[in-house]
């Protein structure tokens, strides 16, 4: 097959116009909010830890080692912020860049399968796609995990459909290698050798063939292997000479319950078989607009042996087993199969685009979705504002009702008039400015004005402002968030240590010097303490992520008293929601 044409001018004006539309829109925000539950904090508290202490290869969370995830994303946090020295903007960055990458390996892939059009609209499908766009404005290791996947199956597609091309298949495979030590499911992009080699079997035209080339296929297994033994090798080396058992622990943590272990026997996030189907069809909005007239075109490649469409098709459909077989499952993690769902329908948009039904639907949807908008903010402004207070106090905006409320207004103006001015005829293009609307609201206005009751900025600075300047504070069942951003000294009495442990650790703790620390300790912990804690004299903090905070200082807590070592904390503390 032979190489795309150059971009001409005109192709080149559209793609960096593509580039820069994304880098507005996933950037939007960076800079307004701090990190948020459930994973922003713990990574953030982690990668600071790291690039505090200097310990790169066992990190920790507290006083104590944290091993539910390899180190790919706590390094490159660090190396973020030691280049912009700011951790608001610098948490974001990994996200930010990952998902700019993945608009343009999809691009390039879908240019050099086909043209510079499929490939564009296919990176647009990406980008606009719900689930890809909340993603790669939030702190988690999912928009990288998705990045080197892509990578991954970049390379490998140049070199099975394209190929021989060695070089693109042995940085595929390195790229999967770089997956498996990000989060431990980089090793799926391999998955696209199982249709490659069916495709080849039976005789396809347009896949690779190669002769006498057995030792260029290994070296893609060496490509593959390099970072995991570069990296786990030199934690396990690091671990036998320092012969710590914590270190040993961790070790086995990581690389046993955390990978193999979590998959065999998922012990969160239970859900039924069908649970994917959902996110297929709604959280990969608009994308998912376009499956009735895929279908159909795809079943006709399939008969056609078409394998620019297949492979990726088929990879997806393997990426779904796979993660429908275990009990534990979490939206997100089909996430890496989207890049490429949307490559296999590159060859269709241009067709796709132009049907009526879609530009109707699309139409419709941005109409509706603006109508829906005004009507709620109307509704809340009306006779039911007793309600909408109500529901905004579930939530702890309260004090932003009208800010709130206003920009649901706005964001429902924005999708009805994009429908009213481009009207039906470009009713794809009013759908897709309603959400860029949207995404720009949530990122510019609504994160900044919830970021205080999101990310435990307020309930921190109140704690500090309750227990002096110069007090210590001791944690005793706290969240990353509060670690992460506490004011003034503090420390912690470990994180997956049961409840009464931590207060029998902070008892100690603060007998030793009454005057000058203080215990910030959760509510639900607090009354697990039983007669342990004199609650009259306990002084209330606030409430953030839906808990509620108190200060106890040596009158709160009765001397000598042990409190009973209950069989769990009431939460899965060591439990990561990812």
């Amino acid at each position: 097959m032979p190489d795309p044409l150059p971009l001409t001018a005109h192709e080149r004006r559209e793609l960096w116009w593509f580039v820069l539309f994304a880098l507005v829109l996933v950037a939007a925000g960076i800079g307004l909010r701090d990190p948020w539950p459930a994973d922003e904090p713990r990574f953030v508290l982690v990668a600071r830890q790291m690039f505090e202490s200097g310990q790169w290869l066992f990190p920790q969370r507290g006083i104590e080692l944290y091993s539910d995830k390899p180190p790919v994303m706590f390094w490159l946090l660090a190396a973020g912020y030691a280049l912009v020295r700011n951790w608001r903007i610098a948490f974001l960055l990994p996200s930010l860049l990952a998902s700019l990458a993945t608009l343009v390996l999809v691009w390039d892939l879908g240019r050099r399968l086909w043209n510079h059009r499929a490939g564009l609209y296919s990176a647009l499908a990406v980008l606009f796609a719900f689930q890809f766009m909340y993603q790669a404005k939030r702190a988690q290791i999912d928009p990288l995990v998705v990045c080197w996947i892509t990578l991954a199956n970049w390379g490998l597609l140049l070199h099975l459909l394209r190929g021989p091309n060695w070089r693109a298949w042995w940085l595929g495979c390195c790229a999967a290698g770089i997956g498996v030590i990000t989060k431990g499911v980089g090793f799926l992009a391999l998955l696209m050798l199982l249709p490659y080699a069916w495709a080849r079997l039976r005789g396809w035209d347009g896949v690779t063939r190669t002769q006498d080339a057995a030792w260029r296929w290994a070296l893609g297994a060496l490509a593959f292997l390099a970072p995991i033994l570069a990296w786990g090798g030199a934690v396990l080396l690091a671990a036998k000479v320092s012969g710590s058992a914590a270190h040993a622990a961790y070790v086995d943590d990581l690389f046993l319950r955390q990978t193999a272990g979590r998959y065999a026997a998922s012990w969160t996030h239970v859900q039924p078989a069908w649970y994917f189907l959902p996110v297929l069809l709604f959280h990969w909005l608009p994308m998912s607009l376009a499956y009735p007239a895929a279908l159909p075109r795809w079943w006709r490649a399939w008969r056609e042996r078409e394998p620019r469409v297949v492979l990726p098709l088929a990879w997806s459909l393997l990426v779904l087993v796979f993660f429908s077989i275990p009990a534990g499952k979490r939206d997100v993690y089909l996430l890496p199969a989207l890049p490429m769902v949307a490559l296999a329908l590159a060859p269709y948009w241009d067709a796709i685009l132009r049907a009526r039904w879609l530009r109707l639907t699309a139409f419709w949807m941005a109409l509706l979705t603006g109508l829906a908008c005004i009507g709620v903010a109307a509704w809340a402004w009306g006779d039911h504002a007793g309600a909408a207070q109500a529901w905004l106090q579930r939530r702890e905006l309260a004090d932003h009702a009208q800010a709130v409320w206003a920009l649901v207004l706005l964001v429902g103006i924005g999708f009805a008039l994009a429908a009213v001015l481009l009207r039906p005829r470009r009713g794809v293009a009013a759908l897709l400015a309603g959400m860029s609307v949207l995404w720009l609201a949530w990122s510019l206005v609504a994160q900044p004005l919830v970021n205080d009751a999101s990310s435990a900025a307020a309930l921190m600075r109140q704690a500090r402002a309750l227990a002096g300047p110069d007090v210590e504070l001791g944690l005793v069942a706290w969240k990353e968030q509060n670690l992460l951003m506490a004011q003034g000294p503090v420390r912690d009495f470990g994180f997956r240590a049961p409840w009464p442990l931590q207060f029998e650790r902070a008892s100690a703790w603060l007998a030793q010097a009454p005057a000058q620390r203080r215990i910030f300790i959760l509510q639900d912990a607090l009354q697990r303490m039983g007669d342990c804690i004199d609650a009259s004299h306990a002084q209330y903090v606030g409430r953030a992520n839906r808990r509620e905070w108190w200060l106890l200082g040596a009158d709160a807590v009765v001397r000598g008293c042990v409190p009973a070592q209950a069989a769990g904390n009431g939460e899965a503390a060591g439990d990561d929601d990812d």
